[in-house]
């Protein structure tokens, strides 16, 4: 990967199916199933023979999930250097892995400078670390950043396949255009080291036989024949800048990858701007970099020390001529990439629309028959290929003819929508309430035996993410079972409780009339057969409304609500911090809460009993800012009545969470056990003290909750709970910028037979360093993680600033142009101005500073929102601005 400098705003993609056909396979019938989700920066994913799906995580660790039992192991960890975007990189099953239990790794050791290819030897779930044998390695340069791409991949024919970046820093004096600089000590900027290279691995696709005594032969079809000078015999493909994601047709043999692509916005004299590239191989090759991009757009000889574009490299015979290259000086003719895009204003393959770019290969889909019986992917997708877009993000369809040429770019399926900035998913919340899955960075995908789809999101940010997941697609055939939506208004309050049921939004995708049934449980009594209902409760107690769907084929789809009768909810309220207040890294924050209850009565009356069920905790969310970190099961029990009885690592009324994990660790059929013992209620089990049943929640809802008890590890991974209505709790050192999220919890004690029910609070508080593509703008283009393109009054408006403690006011600018002032105003563009910050030309749009000043004495200390005003009469292209800090 790489940091990614986007000079246009993100593409927004709802993906909707468009193909030349007019039976196009209608995306209803797309099913998505969220298979495990909390993985730390997942790369690979493989299917064993058996089922089992391994993946590898970017720190070093295999792991292997059981879809049968829905159980995650962890089978191994690879030590690895994680600097410079090194680790462990990718991996691959053998062949007859069933028989050998052999899988390979492509991975970064932290005593070598380079990569280790490594086949390991796996004894049912267990990497054996000791069975090691290293079948290749090769040295890389780790003085700078970076390119190391790593997929790893078997061929059709029995080789194995991985790719290798360029290893090569992509910025610099290099502009984003081609790095050739050949200076003295400057050999980490020069590409020719290694993408042109004929004698380095980097910058390559390489292709070995792996022997079973853990040696390697060379295939015939390589680039170059063994014994020829100056050359390595195991390339298959050079002129790679960072193939990052790349896959092999299990039929043809052809090799397919993405090539994440340089940075330059627009053509200069030095040659193209940026273009990420899908390049496929039907033989070995050479793909140009760096001195070709896209469809061989040629780069100039650029001079770096008189700054001087010389000769146009010729696609039909590059010459390496670097004092940095020990390969061939002639190298073979490049080869141009099969589809192509820039960030902004493509001129061809204009599908791919504009935004970031990391361009992945994915698998090619073959159909079968027996996909009909396994809900795997229609014929309509035979020999195309998958491929996506990282950070843009999108994922399309390649349309292969039958000799595997390349025809045209169709979409893929709505029933998953792709987004990762905060515009993006606040565009896709009508189709995320239509029930589409998310997927923010597609990261890899295999096509099972099965047919279905098997993808990899690795989250919202290009760190750690624990909204991460596996999802699987399938297509369903046949009539399908129509869509039950229910609603109850109100779904709680003091008997006798008058409730309005609405089945609207129940629909039946072929269209057949629909039939209503309305049940009362758990009294299991019909109450109304029409899609709209009003019933009133006299009894209290806990109930669950269903709604059941019935098409004309008898098909039936249900869904339920949970309505409580004799108890409201209880209304919680932070007196302080208040909502985007700042918070300091380390430092801690005094809190206080108020709660009132209808039925418990006042906190402020009771403060002992309401604090002791009070569970306060604080989150740290990153810069992107758009996903809570916490699990989804642990953020539930938050909401239920689970921590009124339990702690994590004490017992209070119940047993101690980690006391539970324990218990069951290592037995797949507990969690069943358990999910139902927590909906009936149990006694006995524990002790005398019986468990009451949670009728409330949902048997997936229970699962998502134990899955998250039965995860635990005393001291590793139970986050901290305070109780109490006020106290003070510590930022993390490491939170220079984001939002820190306290949430406050009560669950009151119910009333009589009616269930518990729970109220909660939450404020979010801001580092003080504010992200300027964050704030509210109006006129600059966000540009990735800063603003540019700002002519004079443009703004940006900050939300909601807390003055109070403020002083002073820093920025990180640049400008390659005409500069300007930044007005810092309250309310409105026009209201009190409180400080000013000249910009001058920085001397580029690369080269930033740090200016800061005080407030104005004249500055009202209050709260509001900031308006960051550009000035410069009649200028245009002034700046770029990155963030704005409030100084205390």
């Amino acid at each position: 990967m790489r940091a990614i400098f986007s000079t246009t705003s993100l593409l927004l993609t709802l993906t909707i199916s468009l193909f030349a056909t007019a039976e196009a396979p209608p995306d209803y019938r797309f099913k998505v199933e969220t298979l495990f989700e909390n993985i730390p920066q997942p790369m690979e994913i493989e299917i064993a023979p058996d089922g089992r799906i391994f993946f590898n995580e970017y720190g070093g660790k295999l792991k292997i999930f059981h879809p049968d039992t829905k159980q995650m192991v962890e089978a191994g960890f690879i030590e690895v250097y994680n600097g410079q975007e090194n680790g462990f990189l990718g991996f691959a099953l053998d062949p007859k892995f069933n028989e050998n239990g052999w899988i390979y790794c492509l991975h970064s050791p932290k005593d070598y400078n380079g990569q280790h290819l490594s086949r390991y030897t796996m004894v049912g779930d267990k990497l054996d670390l000791s069975s090691e044998k290293i079948l290749l390695k090769f040295e890389e340069q780790r003085k700078e950043c970076c390119h190391h791409a790593g997929t790893v991949e078997f061929g059709p024919d029995g080789c194995l396949y991985f790719s290798i970046g360029d290893n090569t820093h992509p910025h610099g004096d290099s502009g984003g255009y081609a790095p050739i600089d050949e200076r003295p000590d400057r050999s980490p900027w020069d590409a020719q080291k290694s993408a042109s290279n004929t004698n380095s691995f980097s910058g390559k696709i390489i292709r070995i036989r792996p022997k079973a005594d853990g040696t390697y032969e060379i295939p015939p079809g390589n680039l170059f024949p063994s014994g020829t000078e100056n050359t390595l015999p195991e390339i298959y493909v050079m002129g790679c800048r960072n193939p990052w994601r790349m896959s092999i047709d299990s039929k043809t043999g052809i090799v397919y990858w993405g090539e994440v692509g340089p940075d330059a916005s627009e053509d200069s004299d030095r040659g193209p701007r940026g273009y990420d590239e899908i390049n496929q191989a039907k033989k070995a090759g050479n793909f140009g970099w760096p001195y070709f991009v896209g469809n061989n757009f040629a780069y100039s000889d650029w001079d770096y020390v008189t700054k001087k574009p010389g000769a146009i490299f010729d696609p039909k015979l590059p010459i390496n001529e670097s004092v940095n290259n020990t390969g061939l000086r002639e190298l073979p003719a490049a080869q141009p990439a099969m589809i192509y895009w820039p960030y902004r204003n493509p001129r061809e393959f204009k599908e791919m629309g504009e935004g970031g770019r990391t361009a992945c290969a994915g698998p090619v889909f073959h159909w079968q028959e027996s996909f009909e019986k396994t809900n795997g992917f229609p014929k309509d997708f035979d020999g195309w290929l998958l491929f996506w877009d990282w950070q843009r993000p999108t994922i399309r369809w390649a349309k292969m003819d039958d000799q595997n040429n390349f025809q045209s770019i169709e979409n893929f399926t709505s029933a998953v929508v792709t987004g990762n900035s905060p515009d993006q998913i606040e565009n896709l919340e009508p189709a995320l309430a239509e029930g589409a899955t998310l997927i923010q960075r597609p990261v890899d995908a295999v096509f099972g035996v099965d047919g279905a789809l098997y993808l990899m999101d690795y989250g919202a940010t290009w760190g750690v993410n624990h909204d991460s997941k596996l999802i699987k697609i399938t297509y369903v055939r046949g009539n399908l079972p129509p869509i039950a939506k229910v609603s109850a208004t109100p779904a709680s309050g003091r008997e006798p409780l008058g409730i309005k049921l609405s089945g609207a939004g129940s629909k039946d995708h072929e269209g057949d009339a629909l039939t209503y049934e309305w049940r009362l449980l758990p009294n299991d009594k019909v109450i109304a057969t029409t899609p709209e209902a009003t019933v009133t409760l006299q009894d209290v107690g806990n109930y669950r409304a269903e709604l059941k769907v019935v098409d004309a084929h008898g098909a039936v789809g249900s869904a339920s609500v949970p309505v409580i009768v004799g108890n409201n909810p209880p209304q919680v309220v932070f007196e302080e911090p208040q909502e985007g207040d700042f918070f300091n890294p380390g430092e801690t924050i005094n809190y206080r809460i108020n709660i009132e209850d209808t039925e418990d009565g006042s906190s402020s009356a009771h403060p002992t009993e309401f604090g002791f069920k009070t569970l306060v905790s604080g989150t740290f969310l990153d810069a992107s800012g758009k996903a809570n970190a916490m699990d989804p099961g642990f953020a539930m029990m938050k909401a239920s009545d689970c921590f009124n009885c339990h702690a994590i690592e004490h017992r209070i009324i119940g047993p101690a969470f980690i006391e539970i994990a324990d218990k069951y660790r290592g037995q797949p059929s507990a969690l069943e056990v358990s999910v139902q013992r927590v909906r009936d209620g149990s006694t006995k089990v524990w002790g005398e003290l019986p468990m009451l049943p949670h009728p409330q929640h949902s048997i997936d809802e229970i699962n998502l909750m134990l899955r998250w008890v039965f995860g635990l590890e005393k001291g590793k991974n139970g986050p901290t709970l305070l109780r109490g209505l006020t106290g003070e709790i510590t930022v993390p050192t490491n939170s220079a910028a984001g939002t820190f999220h306290l949430e406050a919890v009560y669950a009151d004690a119910g009333r009589g037979s009616a269930g518990s029910m729970s109220g909660k609070a939450h404020v979010s508080l801001r580092s003080r360093r504010l992200e300027a593509e964050l704030g509210d703008v109006q006129g600059p283009k966000r540009m990735g993680k800063i603003i540019g393109a700002i002519a004079h009054g443009h703004f940006v408006r900050l939300e909601n600033v807390n003055l109070n403690k403020v002083n002073a006011i820093q920025v990180r600018a640049s400008s390659g142009h005409v500069g300007g002032t930044i007005e810092f105003r309250v309310g409105s563009q026009t209201g009190d101005l409180i400080a000013s910050i000249p910009i001058p030309n920085t001397g580029g749009w690369d080269k930033w500073i740090e200016p800061k000043t005080d407030l104005l004495p004249s500055a009202l200390k209050t709260r509001g929102d900031v308006i960051v005003m550009f000035v410069n009469p009649g200028k245009s292209g002034l700046m770029n601005l990155d963030w704005v800090n409030f100084i205390e």
